[in-house]
């Protein structure tokens, strides 16, 4: 299941920090991206739900994710880089996660458990003082 809601992310751009010289001092080139998750058309209610309970870490006070990049010195490859991180943080919450099916450990290694704690136990035996 691939939901596109590239058309739904609002993107802001700023000047990047760090190192890079004239480059950084003129040209805007980080991209912040943001995706409510209550205003979209895209997803459904139980998908929104899903979200919010999800990522409530990521989700900021006016209900929106946010996602910004400028590891690139372009505008387009950190907007490219923002709606791939937003689809893959979306898609990642999405995902349905597999129940955990409980095994028993087997007769082999409860053997090989109680082995080792008795040779533990043997060494620790080892250390006290002789008493004649």
């Amino acid at each position: 299941m691939k939901i596109d809601i590239t058309k739904e992310i609002l993107f802001q751009t700023a000047r990047s920090g760090g190192k890079g010289g004239q480059n950084v001092n003129k040209v805007e080139t980080m991209v912040e991206g943001y995706f409510s998750i209550r205003g979209s058309a895209v997803l459904s209610d139980q998908q929104k739900d899903l979200l919010e309970k999800k990522l409530a870490g990521k989700i900021n006070a006016d209900g929106l994710i946010q996602v910004k990049s400028q590891v690139h010195r372009s505008q387009l490859s950190n907007k490219q880089e923002v709606v791939k991180k937003m689809t893959a943080l979306i898609g990642q919450a999405l995902k349905k996660e597999k129940r955990r099916i409980a095994t028993k450990p087997s007769k082999a290694a409860k053997e090989k458990r109680i082995e080792s704690k008795k040779k533990q136990g043997q060494v620790k035996e080892g250390r006290k003082r002789i008493q004649y």
